[in-house]
C-alpha cells in the first residue's frame, strides 16, 4: 500500500466529537476515498498489457518500467506527513488524491520506455503520497471508534480496484484505446475524490508542534512482522500488474479474458476484506494468516499448473482470498511489538509498501531470464512462507486491544496502516 508516522500525519487537536454524525459521515466518506484509490489502481493494471504491446517492450524492459513507481514512491511518501502538517488532513488528503487520480492519464500517454519510466515515476510518487493521507485519516477515526475499521476500509479499496478493473475489462474487450479509456477514468475519479474529500476529518497540528521525522526503520522486533507483511505484498503486487500478462502470454488468452483476471484477483480480495474483521475475531489473528497461506499457496500451485485460462483465473482467486488480510493484521501486531508502537508500525509499513511496489518489476526480471511461469512460482513459496510465518503475528502485550489471547485469538482493535 508508507511510513506510519506520516501515516499517522499529524497529531490532531481533538476537536471533532468522538462519536455521532460527523463521525460517521468521516468514516463513509474515507471508504469511498479508499475505493476511488482502488479504483484508479484496477483501471491501471488492467491496461498493462496495451502499453506493453503499444510500446513493443519485452517482460525485462516492462519489468524495469515497473521499477519506477516503487522510486517515486519511496521518494515521496515522506513528504505526505509534512503536507498534512503545513495544510492540514483534510486541505492534503483532496490534493493527493486528486493528483493520483490525474497521473493515470500519463503511462498510456507516453511515446517510448524512457518516458514510460518517467512517467510511471510521477504515478508512483502520487500513489504513495495519496495512500499515506488516506490512511492517517482511517488510523484517526478507528481510534476514536475504539473498535476496528481498517479491515473494511481496505476492503472498499479492493472494491474500488473490482470497479476499476472491471471497467479496464470492458474497455479492453470494446478495443478501446488505454489513451482515452484511463483518460476518462482520471477526469470521473477526480471528480468523485473531490466530493467525498469534503467530509473527511479535518485534522490540524497544533501550532508548536514538529513536523515528523522523514522516516523510520522498523525495531528488531518487527523485522519478522515485516518478512509476513512483505510475503502478501510481493503476491498482490505481482498478482495485480502480472496476472493479465501471464493469462495472455503463457496461455494465449484473449485480452478481455486476461483482463478478467485481473478483476477475478480483486473480487476476492474484496471479499475477504470486508469480512476480515469478523472472521479474525472467530480465530485469531494467528489461525486465520495461517489457513491464508494455505489458500493463496494452492492458488498459486494452481496458477503455475493450468493448462487454461479458468484454472488460472481459479488460481489467481484464490491467492487473493487467502493474502486479502494478511497486510492489516500485520500493523496490528507490529504496533504490539515493543516499547515503540510508532516506530514499529511506521518502518514496517515503508519496507511492505515498496516491497509491493518492487514485485512487479522482479516478476519481470524473473521472467525475462526464465519464464513468467517461474515467476509465479516464487508467488507460491512466499505464499507458503505466511503458514510458517503467522505465529509472529500473535499479540505480545495482553493488555492492549486487540492483544492475542492465551488460545491465539485475537481481534484488531489497535490502529493499523496498510499499503496497496
Amino acid at each position: 500500500m508508507d511510513s506510519d508516522t506520516e501515516a499517522r500525519g499529524p497529531r490532531p487537536r481533538r476537536t471533532e466529537p468522538q462519536k455521532g454524525g460527523p463521525l460517521r459521515r468521516a468514516r463513509v466518506a474515507v471508504a469511498a476515498v479508499f475505493a476511488v484509490h482502488g479504483a484508479v489502481t484496477g483501471n491501471f493494471a488492467t491496461r498493462v498489457p496495451w502499453i506493453q504491446e503499444h510500446l513493443d517492450l519485452g517482460a525485462g524492459l516492462l519489468g524495469l518500467a515497473l521499477v519506477f513507481p516503487a522510486l517515486g514512491a519511496s521518494v515521496a511518501m515522506p513528504l505526505a506527513g509534512r503536507i498534512s502538517h503545513r495544510f492540514g488532513a483534510r486541505a492534503a488528503l483532496r490534493g493527493l488524491l486528486a493528483l493520483w487520480c490525474l497521473s493515470l492519464v500519463l503511462p498510456p500517454l507516453a511515446p517510448g520506455l524512457v518516458w514510460l519510466c518517467g512517467a510511471l515515476f510521477v504515478f508512483g510518487a502520487a500513489a504513495g503520497t495519496a495512500d499515506v493521507a488516506m490512511n492517517a485519516l482511517g488510523v484517526e477515526i478507528e481510534t476514536r471508534l475504539g473498535r476496528s475499521i481498517m479491515s473494511g476500509l481496505h476492503g472498499m479499496w479492493s472494491v474500488g480496484a473490482l470497479l476499476g478493473s472491471a471497467a479496464g475489462t470492458l474497455a479492453a474487450h470494446t478495443g478501446a484505446d488505454a489513451r482515452l479509456h484511463l483518460g476518462l477514468a482520471a477526469a470521473v475519479l477526480t471528480a468523485v475524490g473531490a466530493v467525498v474529500c469534503h467530509w473527511v476529518l479535518d485534522l490540524r497540528s497544533a501550532p508548536e508542534e514538529n513536523p515528523p521525522p522523514r522516516f523510520a526503520l522498523p525495531p528488531r522486533s518487527a523485522l519478522l512482522i515485516g518478512a509476513v507483511g512483505c510475503c502478501a505484498v510481493f503476491a498482490e503486487g505481482a498478482s495485480l500488474d502480472w496476472s493479465a500478462v501471464y493469462l495472455r502470454d503463457a496461455l494465449d488468452s484473449s485480452p478481455a479474458l486476461a483482463a478478467a483476471c485481473t478483476t477475478a484477483f480483486s473480487c476476492t480480495m474484496a471479499a475477504a476484506r470486508l469480512v476480515g474483521d469478523a472472521v479474525v475475531g472467530r480465530f485469531g489473528a494467528v489461525r486465520t494468516v495461517r489457513a491464508g497461506g494455505v489458500l493463496s499457496t494452492a492458488g498459486g500451485v494452481l496458477v503455475v499448473t493450468a493448462t487454461g485460462p479458468v484454472l488460472a483465473i481459479a488460481g489467481f482467486g484464490l491467492l487473493g482470498l487467502g493474502i486479502a488480510v494478511v497486510v492489516p493484521l500485520a500493523f496490528a501486531a507490529a504496533g504490539r511489538s515493543g516499547p515503540n508502537p510508532s516506530e514499529a508500525i511506521a518502518g514496517v509499513a515503508t519496507i511492505t509498501y515498496t516491497s509491493g511496489l518492487i514485485a512487479p518489476a522482479a516478476m519481470g526480471s524473473i521472467a525475462d531470464a526464465t519464464s513468467l511461469t517461474v515467476s509465479f512460482g516464487l508467488v507460491t513459496v512466499l505464499a507458503l512462507g505466511l503458514v510458517a510465518g503467522a505465529g509472529a503475528l500473535r499479540g505480545s502485550s495482553s493488555g492492549q486491544p486487540g492483544a492475542a489471547a492465551p488460545d491465539g485469538h485475537a481481534d484488531t482493535a489497535a490502529p493499523s496502516t496498510t499499503p496497496r
